[in-house]
């Protein structure tokens, strides 16, 4: 779904037509396709979704075509091979520049209020339109590179195009929404973004159906102190430092059981006390039920990453009440209020100190059921996609057109 600039995003295509001359039009720029959940692992779903429901009908402007990017991922095949280097090709003029006339053509077919664009500098860059731009990304190149596994050893000439084009698309935008001071800082900083154009909006939790308030402060009694590590990215997210602390937990005379699921750890990391779960895919009802069953059985969300720009998964942690434990890095402090919904410790800390922190928690029964609503609170209060499209939709008289700023029926 999503192929045709005509298609309208959700349930949109239900509604009449008198409703739909009286709602605000959005184009939402993605080369993917928004309406699979596996894009950008469902954040622009719901992304698409918030903005339907609070700020007007949503046209699925992607996909934008697969045969750019594979002959991008051939030329990165080709520049590692020949000279060990990443060639970022999603950043590359070329490929910006055919993303641009692609959506051009889509853009001219219909009458359209303003453009989001969803961590889609690429995409707008080049992109030649009269209408406002509405841009949203956890993060810029600038504080990427180097930082992202993925953004290391990286050819010099990508390194000044991926830099290029997403100063282009971030200054192209009238209005910016960036979850984290850390993003937004980045934007005003490395790519000279007017101040007042740049705002930070939270994101929200990729649940479909999140747990009643009731389901998910139901006491968790257990003798077990049950950790929860959730991520794909083993090394990145702090695998071996989550087993560690398994290991000094259970040193400790703690009962404690560390669960992975997304990811296999290598065969050194097996010990008592961990189990694994590779995969669950959230497009599959009972996969995704059984992951939620694992946030309602845990008691902390452990999760010392090493990089990251966000945190999804804190968020949907603290929509089943469950608290955080996790590194002060990158995105993450906007996301984790010390002592509210989880704590945060130095990326130079290693697991004894991670178990120390657990252990102080755990051994606090009271001031762990308090942890617990105040997580769930900070969910149902700014940690939801309600919440950030809201927010997003408060800001649209700032670039819209005063006649179109206000939809005639409420969201």
């Amino acid at each position: 779904m999503g192929g045709s600039a005509y298609t309208l995003c959700g349930d949109a295509q239900a509604l009449a037509g008198e409703r739909l001359r009286k709602r605000l039009q959005i184009g939402f720029v993605t080369a993917l396709n928004p309406m699979d959940r596996r894009s950008w692992s469902g954040t622009f779903y719901f992304m698409a979704k918030a903005l339907q429901k609070h700020c007007g009908d949503v046209h699925c402007l992607g996909p934008v075509g697969t045969l750019p990017r594979r002959a991008g991922e051939a030329l990165w095949a080709a520049s590692w091979l020949l000279l060990r280097k990443n060639y970022l090709y999603t950043h590359s003029p070329w490929l910006a520049r055919t993303y641009a006339a692609l959506l051009k053509r889509k853009i001219d077919r219909i009458q359209l209020d303003f453009l989001f664009a969803a961590a889609a500098a690429p995409e707008i860059a080049f992109l030649d339109v009269s209408i406002p731009i509405v841009y949203s990304a956890d993060s810029t190149f600038a504080v990427v590179k180097d930082y992202y596994p993925r953004f290391t050893d990286v050819l010099g000439l990508s390194v000044r195009q991926a830099h290029h084009i997403d100063g282009m698309g971030a200054r192209k935008a009238a209005l910016l929404a960036y979850p984290s001071e850390w993003a937004a800082q980045s934007a005003v900083r490395d790519y000279h973004v007017e101040e007042s154009r740049v705002h930070v909006i939270p994101y929200g939790a990729n649940l479909e159906d999140p747990p009643a308030r009731e389901d998910a402060l139901r006491s968790r009694t257990s003798d077990e102190c049950r950790l929860l590590f959730v991520g794909v990215k083993w090394e990145r997210k702090g695998g071996p430092i989550a087993v560690e602390t398994l290991v000094k937990l259970r040193a400790m005379g703690i009962a404690a059981q560390l669960t992975v699921c997304g990811c296999v750890p290598p065969r050194e990391f097996q010990t008592p006390g961990l189990t694994v779960i590779p995969f669950l895919n959230k497009n599959d009802p009972a996969q995704r039920q059984k992951l939620e069953d694992l946030y309602l059985a845990s008691h902390f969300l452990l999760l010392p990453s090493r990089s990251e720009c966000y945190g999804i998964a804190f968020c949907e942690a603290n929509a089943f009440g469950l608290p955080v434990v996790t590194t002060r890095t990158g995105g993450i402090p906007e996301v984790v209020r010390e002592g509210r919904n989880g704590f945060m410790l130095p990326l130079s800390a290693g697991g004894p100190e991670y178990a120390e922190l657990i252990a102080r928690i755990w051994g606090d029964r009271s001031g762990y059921s308090e942890l617990t609503r105040s997580s769930r609170q900070e969910f149902e209060e700014r940690l939801n996609w309600d919440a950030w499209a809201t927010s997003v939709g408060r800001l649209l008289p700032r670039v819209l057109p005063r006649r179109n700023t206000l939809n005639d029926e409420p969201s």
